[in-house]
């Protein structure tokens, strides 16, 4: 059975606890049983959060959620790269060809490639 989730907040919060019970004297096995955690909880979340006060877990949350933007953008600048590439600098082809080209499905058309034309006499 799986257990709740805690925030980071709470954990870093719940390990200065343990380590306020164990400063008075108490053992880690009762001190964790104490807050309501397992031991291998605990050893897990003091290697990962161990040592962190609240403004640098604020600052961790805040470096991973841009580390996600910048990798998406990476991302979408590497697709578009290629797909000028296969297609040459200077080369007009049709969507079709381009897409075949990257071994791409037409109907995830990256950005800046124009839409399809359905109709030859239009």
């Amino acid at each position: 059975m799986a257990g709740k989730r805690g925030k980071p907040e709470d954990i870093v919060l719940k390990l200065r606890q343990v380590d306020v019970l164990q400063g008075q004297g108490m053992a880690i096995s009762d001190a964790v049983r104490q807050i309501g955690i397992t031991e291998p909880t605990y050893y897990r979340w003091r290697k990962q959060y161990g040592g962190m006060n609240r403004d640098q877990l604020k600052r961790l949350k805040e470096l991973e959620t841009e580390n996600q933007r910048l990798r998406r953008a990476v991302s979408d600048l590497t697709l578009d790269s290629e797909a000028q590439a296969a297609i040459g600098p200077r080369t007009m082809a049709s969507e079709r060809r381009a897409c075949r080209t990257l071994g791409q499905h037409r109907s995830t058309r990256a950005a800046g490639f124009p839409a399809a034309h359905r109709t030859r006499n239009g």
